[in-house]
């Protein structure tokens, strides 16, 4: 009971959403809970089911939003056919189904990919996740390599030029293009139907999504950090239990959503 109350508690003090507004919504550390790898997580029905009918109710105002490919979001949820942001923005699938990459430009990508891999070559506790547009340096099975990794990183980053920059987060380091991130993508969409004129609502846990959370304060939308640390999110929720529960509540008040389970179970 002690743990309901929490909950109800927790759920009191974020902003009363419902189903007129467009949601954007993080995958690791807030729909799904992190694991040791990325191939490692776990999606269940439960989530799917829940996913479906915010995007059906909201009339397709719903995007993931995530470091992840696009590719890689698919496979983890076959069954779902949204609009997403993959690779921080890097690549975004539209809501009418277009997808848009954008390439880094000026820079010799394969080569800096084979320097990145060269300079860690051997090096224990570490997994370099190449995504095509941008490249990962997890070091979660290993956290005491984060300063090594980060002045190495940095290093090559720097020599690189502007159009490259070090995007910081949970156990990982990822070289990405510039000019590019969770913030645009969502600026994209929100200049697209059906998100246009809505309210924004982003999701998100890591200092990646720091740059949605901005935009969509700027948009007089609602931004919720899951979890601690520093944000400039006006929300917050305590993990990803907590994100589902809200989820799950918003499904539960709003009438449109209630309208669309009715005729779903018919």
């Amino acid at each position: 009971m002690a743990g309901e109350a929490s909950l109800k508690g927790a759920m009191a003090r974020l902003p009363a959403a419902d189903a007129r507004r467009a949601y954007f919504l993080d995958i690791d550390g807030t729909l799904l809970e992190i694991a040791e790898t990325p191939s490692g997580v776990r999606v269940d029905a439960g989530l799917v089911a829940m996913i479906r009918r915010l995007h059906a109710c909201t009339g397709g105002a719903v995007a993931l939003i995530s470091g992840r490919r696009v590719a890689d979001i698919d496979r983890l949820f076959p069954s779902l056919r949204l609009p997403i942001a993959g690779q921080h923005g890097m690549e975004r699938r539209d809501p009418a189904g277009g997808m848009h990459r954008h390439a880094p430009e000026g820079v010799d990508w394969p080569r800096l990919m084979a320097r990145i891999e060269a300079a860690f070559a051997g090096t224990a506790g570490l997994m370099l996740e190449d995504k095509g547009l941008t490249l990962a340096v997890h070091f979660r099975e290993n956290p005491a390599l984060e300063g090594q990794i980060g002045e190495t990183l940095g290093r090559i980053v720097a020599e690189s030029g502007a159009a490259i920059r070090l995007q910081p987060g949970k156990c990982v380091l990822e070289v990405k293009p510039a000019g590019r991130d969770k913030g645009t993508a969502i600026a994209e969409f929100m200049s697209e139907p059906p998100f246009r004129g809505r309210r924004p609502v982003f999701i998100g846990d890591d200092v990646t999504d720091e740059y949605g959370f901005r935009v969509v304060n700027d948009l007089g939308g609602d931004a919720v950090k899951v979890g601690d640390g520093e944000t400039s999110a006006r929300w917050r929720i305590d993990d990803v239990r907590a994100v589902r529960a809200w989820l799950a509540a918003i499904l539960a008040r709003a009438p449109e959503c209630r309208e669309e389970r009715l005729g779903s179970d018919t």
